[in-house]
């Protein structure tokens, strides 16, 4: 009976290495990607009178405002503010994103990236 695949007698041994580095990096990543979604990243604007925290699943889960930021004369400072800590909260969880997974790559980047051939 005849093997299927292209390698007579299996897998050469590098094709294995490289499948088991590939499947321990998939492993590595999927663990990242759970630690991060449990991460919360908290930034502030306005000299800390509006803070926003977001998760590693990039939703605000948290928005606190000091009493002297809230002028009912001035909505649009306070939307600037909001607006402002809410992007630099999200800059934050993406860079930590990031980092986190140009750990386990080795800085590859993208699919091909980095392979010599």
């Amino acid at each position: 009976m005849a093997k299927r695949g292209g390698f007579p007698g299996g897998m050469p041994g590098n094709m294995n290495n490289l499948m088991k580095q590939a499947q321990k990096m998939q492993r590595q990543m999927e663990e990242a990607t759970k630690e991060l979604e449990e991460k919360e990243i908290t930034a502030a604007a306005g000299g800390g009178a509006v803070e926003v925290t977001v998760s590693g699943k990039k939703e605000v889960t948290k928005v606190k405002l000091s009493e002297e930021v809230v002028d009912p004369d001035d909505i649009e400072m306070l939307e600037d503010l909001i607006m402002a800590a809410t992007n630099e909260a999200l800059r934050q969880i993406e860079a930590a994103s990031q980092e986190s997974m140009s750990k386990i790559t080795g800085g590859l980047g993208g699919l091909g990236g980095g392979f010599p051939f």
